[in-house]
């Protein structure tokens, strides 16, 4: 057997793959480090195909034989996979595989997650389960045989055959490999019967170990809601007989949408109101959405190659919002969502990582699950949405699924469907998949005679091999208000399509004051010179709820930045504008919460490097705590009240209206700790019968000071809860002063319950600490070298997962020369490793070379 040295693979170089697959046939006898695969396979020359070479992908596979229509042959094999002659016709190829589910521990492939068996084949694990084609372009239906004395075992598509020691499961729907999925083990199931609005009757379980029953109904309800919405919204029916989610301990990603058979987190299906809170509630919510409505946007429908991961992943993500923001309040999803693409997809369009929603080429797929993939591609479904109408979303919707239903697609499929449905070209509009970078739009504007002007340009910065960026096709939805606060003109939406526009609004009786952005109508960076004054009436009079908190939270953002470089103290007028927002019951109680929290330390530090200056993250830490402790000052006189009658009626509910009022309240209980020593928040622990008070006071307490008896308190109550634990874990990394971050974080992993190999249990810990930006980025560099120290370990056990967290480095370059240096140091220690993965290996290379020009 020879090695293989990754190479990058690219956009260009696609072609289809010389076999066409018409059935598998796959029997499993597990074993937790013998187990036994048997494949048979019927290939048939593929007519599109100029390159017939029958190569099949198998990583740290033992073959144990192999044969073409019954005759053995003897492959040639690699690292990567095996080759041989084929007939030149139809034929059946038949092998056997050994592989140790037990000693997989990059939970890729076939694995072991505490006796259980279970899978994760996207984007590249079937291909350490059998020798096949492990590429989304190869479609086949999937019949299964599992032989095991485990109780439970599940496969993709529809029961078929059960018997004493073996179960059948049929998949009659052509898929590509990565959808394929297996589990198997003790576990107990939360079920129900839905009937599609075509009539099928379709069995549901929620599958859990049998020490997590009655913690899946929450999942169950929201598959429900999932799919009638699905079905009201779409006109997507779900197309088996059953419907299977299984939670998982150890899984690298949340979950996986495996046709007929998700696997899930078991942090996104286990919840009660004692150990899960509002967030969790909501989290669970989406992501059981997210991964049904795949059925359609992802299972019949997939992507032709890995470049096109984004048609899968971005219209599923925007497809989940929708849903999301039908169930609780449109208003504040759309806020919560940007604020997750502000703080993710705009700092890796900023940095090193940025890449086009399309790359052109990759060298380890793993390492472009990325928030430009999934954020900043949903939010081009919902600019194509604003750009035809919801009419003509729909229209294009319902050609996609009939014309592509059972096909590996492409953005050129998607984006001609939209042509074909609305008649409009989307020539320009197709940029926004090629080229990297968030757009600035820069305003600039002038009242004459009646007439106001807006003068509007736009530009992409360069991003790493990227140069040069054309203009894009911006949908920019404005309103414009009076000087009274009345709207003079509602949501009207401008096209930018050049370098340079104006857009002239005629016969107003005074110059109005500009709404612009609205509902955050696409990922740009708007750039316009404001006063204080002028958001802070945005802030009192938009229409428009996102840019009322868009003027809120720049307002902040300004203010606090004057802070870090001036030494300024919070404007007065800016604290009676949150006194404002704090005492409007008119406002939803979720939206006042949000718009009472800072803008976040990260984001601060985006914004002054932003403006050409070195962000300082201690200065910055001080500054937002100033401005925390001025504004419990400014609201004194109403957080009691504040908190008392944000007080949930009846009991836990973790409906929006409910989780609303909890987060406002726990808002409030945070401003008061800062004046009363936590005396308030130690009341609302002991007090607690739900996890979001629980967590919420003891996270209160972390910040403020004075928590080891409660964190005491909580360990003793959760230490047997693997989830609940987590959370403790977690808050103390992320929320340890500055000082103290880094060596309590060191504690925590010295800790008997850090099981560091355990991926949620990890990124609690050593993603707490990175979360901690002061802390993190301690000038001694020891946040660096902790987290190098970590990456390290990790990496020869679990690749994507170390991969991943590496991203933490993204930011290293804007800082001053000495924190350069040392995070520099760290990344070059982890590149120098033996052994480092590809998936490591290409990252930190990444990183690495963004330095070279501020070195």
């Amino acid at each position: 057997m020879t090695d293989a040295t990754p190479q990058p693979v690219f956009l260009k170089d696609y072609t289809p793959f010389g076999f066409l697959v018409d059935r598998v046939e796959l029997t499993f006898r597990l074993a937790p480090t013998e187990t036994r695969v048997r494949a048979r396979i019927a290939f048939r020359p593929n007519p599109a195909a100029t390159d017939r070479r029958f190569f099949l992908h198998g990583e740290e596979l033992t073959l144990i034989s192999a044969a073409i229509d019954g005759h053995p042959v003897i492959p040639e094999i690699t690292s990567a996979g095996l080759s041989c002659e084929v007939p030149d016709a139809p034929f059946l190829w038949d092998c056997e595989v050994e592989i140790a589910p037990k000693e997989n521990t990059a939970l890729e492939g076939l694995y072991m997650s505490n006796g259980m068996y279970c899978t994760q084949c996207e984007a590249e694990g079937f291909r350490k389960i059998t020798f096949y084609p492990d590429r989304p372009d190869v479609m086949a239906p999937f019949r299964v045989r599992i032989e095991s004395d485990l109780p439970v075992l599940l496969s993709n598509g529809n029961p078929v055959a059960r018997g004493p020691g073996f179960a059948e499961w049929d998949d009659p729907w052509p898929k590509p490999s990565y959808l394929f999925a297996l589990v198997a083990g003790e576990l107990v199931a939360t079920s129900e019967r839905y009937t599609t609005s075509e009539g099928r009757e379709v069995d549901l379980n929620i599958w859990v170990r049998p020490a997590d029953q009655g913690k899946a109904d929450y999942a169950l309800d929201s598959l429900i809601r999932s799919m009638r919405w699905d079905e009201e919204v779409y006109g997507r029916a779900y197309d088996l007989d059953v419907f299977n989610i299984v939670a998982v301990d150890d899984f690298n990603m949340g979950a996986m949408e495996n046709k007929g058979l998700n696997i899930f987190n078991s942090r996104y299906v286990l919840a009660s109101p004692e150990t899960a809170t509002d967030r969790d509630y909501e989290n669970i919510e989406r992501i059981i959405a997210h991964e049904y409505f795949h059925n359609w946007t992802g299972d019949r429908i997939t992507c032709r190659d890995w470049f096109q991961l984004s048609l899968k992943e971005g219209l599923t993500v925007f497809r989940d919002s929708q849903f999301s923001a039908d169930m609780r309040s449109a208003a504040v999803k759309r806020i919560e969502d940007v604020m997750t693409l502000r703080a993710r997809q705009f700092r890796e369009d900023n940095g090193p990582l940025a890449h086009p929603v399309r790359p052109e080429s990759y060298t380890e797929i793993n390492n472009f699950y990325t928030a430009t993939v999934y954020e900043k591609g949903a939010e081009l479904i919902g600019m194509l949405r604003r750009l035809v109408g919801p009419e003509g979303y729909r229209k294009a919707l319902d050609l996609y699924f009939s014309r592509h239903d059972g096909q590996a697609c492409t953005i050129e499929d998607w984006l001609q469907v939209f042509e074909d449905a609305t008649g409009r070209d989307l020539t320009g509009f197709k940029r926004w998949y090629s080229q990297a970078g968030t757009p600035r739009v820069k305003v600039t504007e002038d009242f004459k005679n009646g007439t106001y002007t807006l003068h509007l340009e736009q530009e992409t910065p360069p991003t790493p091999g990227q140069d040069e960026k054309a203009p894009q096709v911006i949908p920019l939805a404005l309103g414009l208000l009076s000087p009274n606060g009345d709207e003079v003109l509602p949501t009207t939406v401008i096209e930018l399509t050049e370098a340079r526009q104006e857009a002239v609004f005629e016969g107003l009786g005074a110059k109005p004051v500009p709404s612009l952005l609205r509902g955050f109508s696409a990922p740009v960076i708007l750039e316009r010179d404001s006063s204080s004054e002028e958001r802070a009436f945005l802030l009192a009079h938009d229409t428009d709820p996102f840019n009322k908190w868009e003027a809120g939270r720049s307002l902040a953002r300004e203010i606090l930045i004057e802070m870090v470089t001036e030494g300024a103290a919070p404007a007065p007028a800016w604290l009676e504008a949150l006194a404002s927002v704090a005492r409007d019951e008119a406002l939803d109680p979720a939206f006042r919460a949000l718009a009472l929290r800072l803008p976040g330390e990260d984001e601060l530090a985006e914004a002054l490097a932003g403006r050409g200056t070195v962000p300082d993250p201690l200065a910055i830490h001080a500054a937002r705590e100033t401005a925390r402790t001025a504004i419990a000052r400014h609201l004194e006189p109403l957080w009691p009240g504040l908190y008392r009658q944000m007080t949930c009626p009846g009991p836990y509910s973790p409906g929006a209206a409910d989780a609303g009022r909890r987060a406002l309240r726990l808002v409030a209980l945070g401003y008061m700790a800062r004046l009363d020593g936590g005396a308030q928040a130690r009341a609302h622990f002991a007090a607690a019968d739900n996890m979001t008070d629980e967590i919420g006071a003891l996270s209160v307490l972390v910040e403020t000071g004075g928590a080891e008896e409660a964190l005491d308190r909580f360990a003793r109550r959760w230490g047997d809860d693997r989830l609940v634990m987590d959370k403790w874990f977690g808050l103390q990394a992320s929320l340890a002063a500055p000082e103290r971050a880094v060596a309590a974080t060191r504690a925590l992993t010295e800790h008997p319950d850090f099981t560091w190999k355990n991926p949620n249990r990890f990124r609690a810990v050593i993603g707490g600490l990175t979360a901690n930006a002061a802390g993190f980025h301690d000038p001694s560099g020891a946040g660096y070298d902790l987290l190098a120290d970590w990456l390290i370990r990790l990496d020869g056990v679990n690749p994507q997962t170390a991969a991943r967290m590496s991203t933490a480095f993204e930011t290293w370059a804007r800082y001053d020369a000495g924190r350069r240096a040392k995070s520099k140091a760290a990344m070059e220690r982890i590149a120098a490793r033996e052994g480092l993965s590809p998936d490591m290996g290409e990252m930190i290379g990444r990183l690495l070379a963004a330095g070279q020009s501020a070195d």
